[in-house]
């Protein structure tokens, strides 16, 4: 209608064009990666605590004729892991309902929600890795950082699972993370069977990350030497990328040391409804209770990258 008004009563659509395909837009979900950095458990109390216990020593000599020594364990630090619930809800109001758009806005604000927990259980599983290196927010039963040079053994010393000097993510650099790995000592000082499984690393390495370890030749170099990495499988667990990562250049090992990384679930992510007497409104939640945390530190090993 050039030059004329138009009657939004009558056409309401052509007053916002395309704000009904707007309000429904929904963007597309990364795939679940908290379960790369997390081994999966369910609880069924309140908290859950790991008590670390060290078995035995070297086996000292017998002399002839004297008495066999005995060993004792000894128990380490305790980790607790408090599970914390999350809850986000909507509404669809009574006259929505009236009017006929319970179905239009519902199944819009269910997905709205879900994608809402979904990024919720992201962060949670993200934080340890985001603060691996500090003491603000989280810290090992030893009250170490996660990544720390200075984790302490129960029968005395300490022990690192942090590369140091801190590194950025290079074939050098994880050569010398899987060395350090192979080298690991329990709390006696016994070494022990522990590998390198996965490397986590944010976005900005990806492509960084895929081209170290997945080169059949070394990478970045004239030389025809292998790839020894690769040739290797020195991480069968493959290179795992997580956009809630906060540091570009920090990155991680997850090693098979049992008891490392560990994500408790209370309660797995439950959807409710129900109608509010007095509005009239229709409700809906979801609900989850979780927690995440290490009692093995040797399960992770980690390099803040300058």
């Amino acid at each position: 209608m050039p030059g004329g008004i138009i009657n939004t009563s009558s056409h309401p659509r052509l007053l916002w064009p395309g704000i009904h395909a707007l309000w429904g837009q929904l963007y597309e979900e990364h795939p679940v990666e908290y379960t790369d950095l997390y081994d999966q458990l369910d609880s069924e109390k309140a908290y859950e605590i790991d008590v670390q216990i060290t078995g035995f020593g070297l086996a000292p000599i017998k002399g002839q004729g004297a008495a066999i020594t005995y060993d004792s364990e000894v128990q380490g630090p305790t980790t607790t892991y408090q599970h914390i619930a999350y809850a986000l809800g909507y509404q669809v109001t009574y006259e929505e309902l009236q009017d006929n758009l319970y179905e239009e806005v519902s199944k819009r604000r269910v997905k709205a929600n879900a994608f809402s927990m979904r990024q919720t259980i992201e962060n949670v599983a993200a934080f340890l890795y985001n603060n691996a290196f500090a003491t603000t927010y989280f810290t090992t039963a030893d009250s170490a950082a996660l990544c720390s040079t200075s984790h302490v053994n129960t029968t005395g010393g300490t022990y690192s699972n942090v590369l140091n000097p801190a590194a950025d993510l290079a074939e050098s650099s994880l050569e010398d993370m899987a060395v350090q790995i192979m080298g690991t000592q329990n709390d006696r000082g016994l070494y022990i069977s522990i590998n390198p499984m996965s490397l986590h690393i944010a976005r900005q390495e990806w492509f960084n990350a895929n081209r170290i370890l997945k080169s059949v030749l070394q990478p970045d170099t004239a030389s025809n030497n292998i790839n020894v990495l690769n040739a290797t499988n020195a991480f069968p667990g493959g290179v795992k990328m997580n956009h809630y990562f906060t540091s570009a250049h920090a990155w991680f090992v997850r090693t098979d040391a049992p008891n490392g990384m560990q994500m408790f679930w209370r309660q797995r992510p439950e959807f409710d409804q129900d109608n509010d007497f007095d509005t009239k409104n229709a409700k809906a939640a979801s609900y989850m209770r979780l927690s995440v945390g290490c009692t093995e530190p040797r399960g992770i090993f980690g390099s803040n990258g300058p």
